[in-house]
């Protein structure tokens, strides 16, 4: 399993990484989407993505548009990481319905996260 991991803090960067690496994969990072989709581009094992919502260039929705847009990308799961307001779950409803395939709230536990991971299947390969 390949993943790329887009969030505009290092931090939340590092966490994710450090949990998708604990479970055997490899990662790839990007400060924001638009370097989301240069990476994606360039790397075309990549079959999971975790994505922040609020990032500078492009934000999260805008990406998986971008994506969902590509045929060659429809078999890639996709999941948001988002922030816990009443405003985010509105968000996280529009990133749904433009294609990602779950979602988590931050603050997450790597329970968690490895929970949404199994339910996208993201653990079997």
């Amino acid at each position: 399993m390949r993943a790329l991991v887009i969030d505009d803090a290092r931090t939340i960067r590092a966490i994710i990484t450090q949990i998708l690496q604990e479970l055997g994969m490899e990662v790839v990072q990007a400060k924001n989407g638009r370097e989301g989709l240069t990476r994606l581009y360039a790397d075309t094992g990549i079959n999971l993505i975790l994505v922040d919502w609020n990032m500078p260039e492009m934000n999260g929705l805008e990406f998986i548009q971008a994506v969902r847009a590509q045929r060659e990308f429809h078999s890639v799961r996709i999941m948001m990481v988002t922030v816990t307001t009443e405003t985010e779950q509105e968000q996280v409803s529009r990133a749904l319905a433009a294609g990602a395939d779950e979602y988590v709230m931050k603050p997450f536990t790597r329970e968690i996260l490895v929970a949404k991971l199994s339910l996208l299947d993201a653990l079997a390969e």
